[in-house]
């Protein structure tokens, strides 16, 4: 169904693949859809291999953008000069931590009015659904404090990045990166009848992923399958992308798109897009529509997936390898037990949902209602939800019918929220089995506390054999292997909730609106720029293969503390490593005494065993994983680390770009070792980069380091290639704010 071609390919008039043309690669690489919008958004104009970027609009939900704006505040904002969304999507519930959720909301709209922004409260779109109806034009970039910006399906290049990021674009600064490499992903034939968008997104997600075939390029989607599908349909394929790990994505348009755009009262958002006569793709992806199966992504990864028949065929084994592998990952804090899950040889489903910006479309729930129709999902212990990912969709879902099906069906109907992608919502019974069109199964996402013994299971399905699973009593069906039909109204977009309840600010900024603060909201705490030589101590050392964000820092009800950088740093690696805080504090308060010229015996020593000097050498924690960062652009996974006193991280390779730039914006070396180098060494352990101020400002991408461990000093070589010249000096000042405060 996915076939990987490794090697460059031409596309020649947008129709013929072939090995040679008449233009090397780097002149026909520019003829990509990709590199035409990119070109054009590069300050520089100069076609080079690094790209200054300026986007044409932003987005932040309630998780992101207080924190963004106080940033933005501490380095000078002046007004929003590009349309800034804030949606109030993820932390739209107030039942933890008091008033700390709507006071955040209020703080939103007086920012938006003050700076000029638009103001999305809670419960009326998710923030990428908001983007798609109300932000997004063909030829357009739209940068994102979230991971899931996506939407090359219409035409407009989406990028998901930290909330520093954001902070350079309200400053009038622009997204530095390399020139990316742009894949081809050539789709052919007609997905079947019960075959959704899920289905050959998590299959895509399932062949690129491991390998790291994608890996920071852009993905750019052609060929004649494109126009078999439904808009809706493209974008929940478009919206998986970010779990391949790639940059971003972006998809030829044709008369649907424009249709799109029309019914969304923007016709002159649209503009067709295709490659040139002849366009260089630095590898392909080659996507059978026809041949795609309804498919089942198991715990705890999209990319860990099988057809459903492959499952029930043989679940006793499948699902033991997951039971193993929840035990290699949480040891003896759980009890997992998802082979009683097996009923009369066929897996069965505790809990359905279908949610989000990759779940919740009208598409999705038209064809779940179709399913459901005069059938019941039980009154035992299997319960299903479906989450509109908008008002107008929502309201569109009730004047059609679809709504009261569902209903009538026993599902519970919720309004646009992102709780369950993250935790915040719908958590499941302790090894309970869940089976949701949402983003990411990544451990813990559902909500659950293994350090509190808890365990459950999530599994991504197309919401299409969600319904299926439904209507059979939870025994998981692939939709495929039943009969319905869907006669609801196509979609009609209905703008007025719109008119009636957001805030349009942009353009109408007033400097004279007061910020609305609550008590929890806080400013950052003081960080301190980078000193002539680093010593840092290792706080958690993780060598699983991969190290997502959300292990860095929950999400779920810790995102309640988002705007106060003490309390939610609290949380950070408490699910994953529960020492980490405790440890990361001792060596901050060792580091603020040396600062009063006070050395304890620990640093001392330390200090000693490398000929080192207190006077000029910081005393920092440092995170070593293999590979960390995966998931979340949350920028909180990188500035608890650093309000914890955090200086370094090494690792083999940074799973995204997005968290390696939220660590430079944080102030956070981000080292890495080679390949072939043994880290073997334990918490407790130091490392020492002498010179490392000078080695940074120089342009050195490389040094030579020391560990002491309890057994002796040991060299270490470390890499910190790829920096431009602003975020040196990003790292060298100690943070993003204190760059911009340097330049006041």
């Amino acid at each position: 169904m996915v076939e990987l071609i490794e090697h460059g390919v031409y596309l020649l008039d947008g129709k013929t693949l072939a090995e040679t043309a008449p233009l090397s690669p780097d002149e026909a690489r520019e003829n990509t859809i990709a590199y035409g919008i990119l070109r054009s958004h590069d300050v520089d104009g100069s076609k080079g291999k690094k790209l200054r970027i300026r986007f044409d609009a932003m987005a932040s939900h309630d998780i992101t953008y207080v924190g963004i704006i106080q940033t933005a505040r501490a380095s000078g904002l002046d007004t929003f000069p590009i349309p800034y969304a804030m949606t109030n999507c993820h932390n739209s519930l107030c039942a933890v931590g008091g008033t700390i959720n709507e006071d955040d909301h209020v703080f939103g709209l007086s920012a938006a009015k003050k700076y000029g922004g638009i103001y999305v409260p809670a419960n009326q779109a998710v923030i990428h659904q908001y983007v798609r109806e109300k932000l997004a034009g063909c030829g357009r970039m739209v940068l994102g404090s979230d991971s899931h910006t996506r939407y090359g399906s219409l035409g407009c290049m989406g990028v998901g990045e930290g909330g520093g990021e954001l902070v350079k674009q309200l400053l009038k600064n622009t997204w530095d990166i390399n020139a990316p490499e742009v894949v081809l992903v050539w789709l052919e034939g007609k997905p079947k009848h019960g075959v959704g968008p899920h289905d050959v997104a998590i299959s895509l997600v399932k062949a690129v992923f491991e390998s790291g075939f994608v890996k920071n390029k852009v993905l750019e989607f052609a060929g004649p399958g494109v126009k078999e599908l439904p808009i809706d349909f493209r974008n929940g394929i478009d919206v998986m992308t970010t779990e391949t790990t790639c940059l971003s994505s972006i998809w030829i348009t044709d008369e649907k798109v424009e249709e799109h755009y029309k019914m969304h009262e923007r016709p002159e958002a649209y503009k067709k897009l295709e490659p040139g006569k002849v366009a260089y793709y630095d590898s392909m992806i080659r996507i059978d529509l026809s041949s795609q199966e309804c498919m089942i992504a198991l715990p705890f990864h999209p990319s860990n997936a099988y057809t459903i028949h492959e499952l029930q065929a043989n679940p006793e084994a499948i699902l033991k390898a997951v039971e193993e592998d929840t035990r290699k990952r949480f040891g003896d804090k759980v009890s997992v037990d998802l082979v009683s899950k097996i009923k009369n040889g066929k897996v069965v489903a505790d809990q359905a949902l279908i949610a989000g910006c990759s779940g919740g479309t009208y598409d999705n729930l038209s064809e779940a209602a179709s399913i459901l129709k005069g059938k019941s999902i039980g009154n035992d212990y299997f319960t299903m939800s479906c989450y509109p990912q908008s008002t107008p969709v929502y309201l569109a879902t009730t004047r059609n019918h679809i709504a009261e099906e569902l209903l009538e069906a026993g599902v519970v109907i919720k309004p646009a929220f992102c709780g369950p992608c993250f935790g915040a919502g719908d958590v499941p019974a302790n090894n309970g089995f869940s089976i949701r069109h949402t983003t990411r199964n990544f451990p813990n996402r559902e909500g659950s506390k293994p350090g509190q013994g808890q365990i459950s299971l999530v599994s991504l399905m197309d919401a299409r054999s969600i319904a299926a699973t439904a209507a059979n009593g939870g025994v998981l069906t692939a939709a495929t292997d039943i009969e319905y039909e869907d006669t609801h109204k196509p979609y009609s977009f209905d703008g007025r909730i719109y008119k009636s309840r957001c805030y349009e600010g942009f353009g109408k900024a007033d400097l004279s609106v007061e910020l609305r603060y609550g008590p929890n909201i806080k400013d950052w705490p003081k960080m301190y720029e980078m000193q002539e030589n680093m010593l840092l101590e290792l706080a958690a050392v993780i060598h699983d293969p991969v190290t997502t964000t959300d292990e860095l820092i929950p999400s779920g009800e810790t995102s309640s503390y988002r705007s106060n950088p003490l309390k939610l740093s609290e949380f950070a690696l408490s699910r994953r490593c529960p020492d980490y805080v405790g440890l990361s504090k001792n060596i901050q308060a060792q580091d603020l005494e040396r600062r009063e010229g006070k050395v304890s015996e620990h640093l001392a020593a330390a200090l000693k065993a490398v000929g080192a000097s207190a006077s000029n050498t910081s005393f920092g924690s440092c995170v070593f994983a293999n590979k960390p960062g995966d998931g979340s652009a949350r920028e909180q996974a990188a500035s608890c680390q650093k309000v914890l006193g955090g200086d370094a991280n090494i690792c083999y390779e940074y799973a995204t770009k997005r968290y390696r730039s939220n660590c430079i914006n944080w102030g956070i070396l981000p080292f890495t070792i080679a390949p072939e180098t043994a880290f073997d060494y334990e918490v407790g352990d130091c490392v020492f980069v002498p010179g490392i101020r000078k080695a940074i400002l120089e342009g050195k991408e490389e040094i030579d380091a020391q560990v002491i461990t309890k057994s002796g000093v040991k060299p270490i070589h470390l890499y910190f290639q790829n920096l431009t010249a602003d975020e040196r000096q990003i790292l060298a000042d100690g943070c993003l704010m204190n760059y911009y405060k340097n330049r006041k």
